[in-house]
């Protein structure tokens, strides 16, 4: 059995890959006047949950298998630390910026979700 690739956007991958760093940087930015520990905790949660919890088929090797909607929920979570964090961390317009961003993520990854959605071959 053949596991089917995820539909290739290169326009979706440079806006989710932008967004994801916004996330990297922002959410620990915007935590850091609070708690150094949560900074942290939020960093290894956006980069470490991705990167262990993956859909086959979605990345060329998978270290923990998942349902697509694992996956997209996982991008969900770095579009809204995105937003959030740039709303408390940065001006308005880096905020208003980073909405815009994160709206377009959405749009653009709209053939990727419904491929995840629907159960890639190779997900079971």
């Amino acid at each position: 059995m053949t596991t089917q690739t995820a539909p290739d956007s290169r326009l979706a991958s440079a806006l989710r890959f932008a967004t994801e760093l916004i996330a990297w940087i922002g959410t620990p930015w915007a935590l850091a006047p609070h708690s150094i520990l949560l900074a942290i905790a939020s960093v290894v949660v956006l980069i470490g949950l991705p990167t262990i919890f993956q859909t086959p088929g979605d990345k060329p090797r998978v270290v923990v298998p998942v349902p697509g909607v694992v996956t997209v929920l996982l991008v969900l979570l770095q579009l809204v630390a995105a937003v959030v964090a740039a709303w408390f961390a940065w001006p308005v317009i880096v905020a208003v910026v980073v909405s815009v961003l994160a709206a377009a993520c959405v749009v653009t990854e709209q053939p990727r979700w419904r491929w995840l959605m629907s159960g890639p071959a190779g997900a079971d």
